[in-house]
C-alpha cells in the first residue's frame, strides 16, 4: 500500500503557499474509469519513467498504432511496446518496477498521468495502476501526426554531458518531459511546456521557470524527498529522442523568478549522464499551435 499522505508535497505546497490538507496525491484513486480507459484506447504515444538498477531515474517515449495502450481490467493497463533498442531504460522496466505513465494527445491538448508498477510481458508491459488522474491542458502545443515511420532507429549514443548540438536541441525546445520517484508513492511522469527558450543550458545545468499549475506539486514534491530526476526531449519531426539523468532542485529566490516571464519559481537540474537515440520513436508530428497560456521566454528562439 501507497502512503496516503506525501510529505514533499506538502513541504512544497508550504513553502508556494498554494495547495492544503489533502490537496496531490491523496486526491486520487487506482481505477481506469471509463473516460480514463476510453482516452487510452485512443492513443499512439506513452511517456514511461521509471529508475534503473543504480536509481538513477530516467524518462523514454514507446510509441504503436492506436489500441497499443489498452485496458485490462479497471486496474490493469496492458502496453504493446517496448522502449528503443538502446535506450536507457530498455532494461531497466523489470518485474515490480515502480513505473509513471504520461499520456498525452497533442492533438487535442489532453492528457492523463497512470502511476502503479510494471511487469514484463512479451513485446510489451503490463502496469497494475495505484493512481490516475486527468491533467489541464495548460502549456501543452497542438501537433498532428504526419506518418508512422517504422525504419530501425540508430545505434543508441551514451555520454556523461552534453555536446554542443545536444544543448542546441534542449534550448530550441518547447516541450519536454521529466519523471521522478518518491520511495513511498512511486514514480510519476509529467510534462513541460513553453515558447522555445524557456529551457536553457549551461554547461551541464538545465534551468527552465515553473509555471502557475494546478498546485498538486507531484513532481517538486517527489524531488523534495529525492532529487533524482530523468529528462527527456523529443525531436517531433525526426523521432529522434535525448534522455538525461541527474538531479534537481528548486531555486525558491525571488529574484531568480523575477528573471524570468511567468515564472513563479525555477528548477536547476544537473546533467549526470546523456542517451541519444536517433529514430526512436516511428511518429513524425507537425506543429499546428502553441498554448495561449505560455509565457514569453526570456531568451526567445527563431
Amino acid at each position: 500500500m501507497r502512503s496516503i499522505e506525501h510529505p514533499g508535497e506538502q513541504a512544497v505546497q508550504e513553502r508556494a503557499g498554494e495547495g492544503g490538507p489533502g490537496w496531490g496525491s491523496p486526491m486520487f484513486g487506482a481505477s481506469l474509469s471509463g473516460g480514463f480507459a476510453e482516452f487510452l484506447q485512443r492513443q499512439c504515444m506513452l511517456f514511461l519513467s521509471s529508475e534503473d538498477e543504480d536509481g538513477r531515474m530516467w524518462t523514454t517515449t514507446v510509441a504503436g498504432r492506436p489500441g497499443f495502450a489498452h485496458a485490462a481490467d479497471h486496474r490493469t493497463l496492458l502496453v504493446d511496446a517496448l522502449p528503443a533498442e538502446g535506450d536507457a531504460l530498455g532494461t531497466a522496466l523489470r518485474d515490480g518496477a515502480d513505473v509513471g505513465i504520461l499520456a498525452l494527445e497533442p492533438q487535442t491538448r489532453r492528457r492523463i498521468r497512470v502511476n502503479g508498477t510494471v511487469t514484463r510481458r512479451d513485446g510489451g508491459l503490463a502496469v497494475r495502476t495505484e493512481q490516475v488522474l486527468g491533467n489541464c491542458p495548460k502549456y501543452l502545443q497542438v501537433r498532428e501526426v504526419t506518418a508512422y515511420d517504422e525504419t530501425p532507429p540508430s545505434a543508441a549514443v551514451a555520454r556523461e554531458g552534453l555536446d554542443a548540438l545536444q544543448r542546441k536541441w534542449i534550448e530550441s525546445a518547447d516541450t519536454f518531459f521529466i519523471g521522478s520517484r518518491s520511495p513511498e508513492h512511486g514514480a510519476d511522469a509529467s510534462h513541460r511546456g513553453g515558447e522555445p527558450g524557456f529551457v536553457t543550458v549551461e554547461d551541464d545545468v538545465i534551468r527552465w521557470p515553473d509555471y502557475l499549475g494546478n498546485s498538486f506539486y507531484m513532481t517538486l514534491g517527489n524531488i523534495e524527498v529525492n532529487p533524482a530526476a530523468g529528462l527527456l526531449f523529443v525531436d517531433w519531426e525526426t523521432g529522434a529522442t535525448l534522455q538525461l539523468t541527474g538531479e534537481c532542485r528548486v531555486d525558491w529566490d525571488p529574484a531568480a523568478a523575477a528573471a524570468l516571464p511567468g515564472a513563479l519559481r525555477v528548477v536547476e537540474f544537473t546533467v549526470r549522464s546523456v542517451v541519444q537515440v536517433d529514430g526512436a520513436s516511428p511518429l513524425r508530428w507537425r506543429l499546428l499551435d502553441r498554448s495561449r497560456h505560455n509565457p514569453p521566454a526570456a531568451c526567445m528562439v527563431p
